[in-house]
């Protein structure tokens, strides 16, 4: 382990220090250095695993060197800070000001020194691969989000383009049809309708499919009761799953949009099987 050792102008446990080098069981490299600017500077410009400090009131006070080791954004690396103090005195200050531990020269060992400095390093090292996890996952779920959003965008489409062909004409810009059908979304169906869509995606999202036949069938005799289309049914979906999507926050957005979409599948079908049996009826 590479170690920055910053003291001050007394010589209190240097034995200890001489101990820990001398131990044959890790290979320490210690590098020293006299007051807080100079370490501040080797810690701007160099990589050390830990950092050894003794607290010397007068002369090296420990706690404000953690204090602007930390707000200036180079608290990276564990701080081990040694002392003459008592440790029911001094370890909780420590710990407070931001250090991973408090050693006491008069009562410690090398031995002991070491496990402490390997506990610090493998603590801020896990800490530094929950970090990085935490930042990957909120990549991944912001990559979902955006992927939903795209996929409604080209579910919209088709909704316009299903409109262009029911109207037979070719002059009708795409884009003012998605934003009519954006700021319209779920206003222009009963409220009821609504209410049970909503519903029924959500027990789907969880349940999937196979177990929410009946529901399904309520739904479709609403659907048909109030004679919304093919393409009303599909505005619809869409304004209830953007509204489900957007409620998610930091949840992932994967799952839900795959089961809305088998969802919605089996809508149109039974939707379409529910209009032909009134044609023949």
């Amino acid at each position: 382990m590479r170690v920055l050792l910053v003291t001050g102008p007394e010589d209190a446990g240097r034995w200890l220090i001489e101990a820990l080098v001398n131990d044959t069981a890790t290979l320490i490299d210690l590098h020293q250095t006299a007051g807080v600017a100079e370490a501040l500077t080797r810690l701007r410009d160099e990589v050390f695993d830990a950092v050894l400090m003794f607290h010397q009131p007068q002369d090296l006070n420990a706690l404000d060197f953690l204090d602007g080791l930390r707000t200036g954004g180079q608290g990276e690396q564990p701080v081990i800070v040694l002392g003459s103090q008592a440790e029911t005195e001094m370890a909780p200050l420590c710990f407070e000001a931001g250090a991973d531990g408090y050693a006491c020269v008069d009562s410690t060992t090398a031995r002991c020194l070491i496990w402490m400095i390997g506990r610090a390093v493998e603590r801020h090292q896990l800490l530094r691969e929950n970090k990085r996890l935490h930042h990957d996952c909120k990549r991944r779920l912001e990559q979902e989000h955006r992927e939903a959003g795209q996929l409604l965008d080209q579910q919209r489409t088709l909704i316009s383009d299903l409109e262009r062909l029911r109207d037979g004409s070719q002059d009708v810009r795409t884009d003012d049809i998605v934003t009519d059908l954006e700021g319209s979304s779920l206003a222009v169906f009963p409220e009821s309708v609504v209410r049970h869509y909503r519903e029924l995606l959500r027990a789907y999202i969880v349940m999937g499919t196979g177990n929410l036949a009946h529901e399904l069938e309520r739904l479709v005799e609403a659907l048909t009761a109030e004679e919304i289309t093919a393409q009303q049914a599909m505005q619809l979906h869409l304004g209830v799953l953007e509204e489900t999507v957007h409620n998610l926050g930091s949840r992932s957005a994967r799952h839900v949009v795959a089961r809305a979409d088998l969802l919605v599948l089996e809508v149109m079908v039974h939707l379409a099987e529910g209009y032909r049996r009134r044609a023949i009826g």
